[in-house]
């Protein structure tokens, strides 16, 4: 009875404060009603559109377009964890790699570093960029980055066929001498004919290795960052060591994860569409608005969904659903306030 009058007393104040008493306990029935948490993959276009050049004051301005249209959220009471890819900017980090080894000698870093590095600058920038943007209305909230680590099987299937495309284009020529000193493995580019990309494999996630500490800050009121490009992975060695490996986690299957272990009730992915569409492209295409978890499982083993852009979030969103998550929602930033865009899955239909 004391600790209902205490969480009466403080709830006048915000619930943020009653977490924070209560984080060393287990969460009352009614805390795990009131709190809302959610996990928000920002695609690759919320930082770097088409036809860019990638300077740091595009992708601010396109990181500070893309964060306004989370407020509605902290003001409706949600407690988020923040998650982005960083295609295009590993690519150049990777590129720099080349370059520098190229024209001055230096030793190019391992895959690993250059993720790691991605996410701690992505990171910094979303976090600079997003409290400009709490502080213009008025909202006062802790934010924080976080390298993230997560665990992949070191025998994991995709180990046997990397996929993955990774940093600048090669000729024929450059491609091989590289696999011949390098080891690397390459495929010809999707977008160009006759040229050549690295492809590393992009292995299933199975734990975030920093899950207790992002769960932990976020329920205690603070604004997470993490999983930054799919998360740096690694395994565990036969002595219980973290050892890397060169391969490359779909981020939104990253971000499904990270969401089922830290217990969000809800999962957005955002990306350039306002919907999934039924045969996309097709002039029979079909706005998919409200999805039940069989239904949409159907229409996935159909090959309903496009292999490489749609089809990895589809998977990632039924992933969640499955983990016990209450929705997911896949929409693009602009219209993420307004409910009557976006396509919802949950277990059950919900029109909600």
């Amino acid at each position: 009875m004391f600790v209902f009058n205490q969480w009466l007393q403080i709830s006048i104040n915000g619930l943020v404060q009653l977490i924070c008493i209560n984080t060393s306990g287990p969460k009352t029935f009614i805390e795990r009603e009131m709190k809302k948490l959610a996990v928000v993959a920002l695609g690759g276009n919320a930082l770097l559109r088409e036809n860019e050049i990638g300077t740091i004051e595009q992708q601010e301005q396109n990181a500070t377009d893309t964060l306004e249209n989370l407020v509605w959220m902290l003001k409706e009471g949600y407690e988020l964890v923040i998650t982005h890819g960083n295609g295009p900017q590993v690519g150049n980090i990777l590129m720099r790699n080349d370059a520098g080894e190229q024209l001055y000698g230096i030793a190019p870093m391992p895959l690993d570093i250059c993720v790691a590095d991605s996410q701690g600058g992505i990171g910094y920038m979303i976090e600079r960029m997003f409290r400009n943007v709490l502080r213009k209305h008025g909202i006062r909230k802790n934010i924080i980055t976080m390298v993230t680590l997560i665990q992949v099987d070191q025998n994991d299937p995709a180990f046997q066929n990397p996929s993955k495309r990774i940093g600048k284009m090669y000729s024929e020529e450059e491609a091989q001498k590289l696999g011949k000193e390098k080891g690397w493995i390459f495929k010809p580019s999707a977008k160009a004919e006759g040229g050549y990309r690295r492809v590393v494999p992009s292995p299933v996630p199975l734990e975030i290795i920093n899950k207790e500490t992002i769960e932990f800050l976020v329920n205690n009121g603070n604004i997470v960052i993490a999983a930054g490009g799919g998360g740096i992975p690694v395994y565990y060695d036969e002595q219980g060591n973290v050892r890397t490996l060169d391969a490359v986690i779909d981020k939104d299957m990253a971000s499904s994860l990270l969401a089922a272990n830290i217990n969000a009730g809800e999962l957005y992915i955002l990306t350039d569409v306002s919907f999934i569409y039924k045969d996309f492209g097709n002039h029979k295409q079909e706005k998919l608005e409200f999805l039940n978890y069989d239904d949409t499982v159907k229409y996935l083993e159909a090959g309903t969904f496009a292999e490489g852009t749609m089809e990895p979030k589809i998977r990632a969103c039924l992933n969640f659903i499955k983990s016990g998550g209450k929705k997911s929602v896949i929409t693009e930033a602009k219209k993420l306030e307004d409910k009557s865009y976006g396509s919802k899955i949950t277990m059950e239909y919900d029109n909600a």
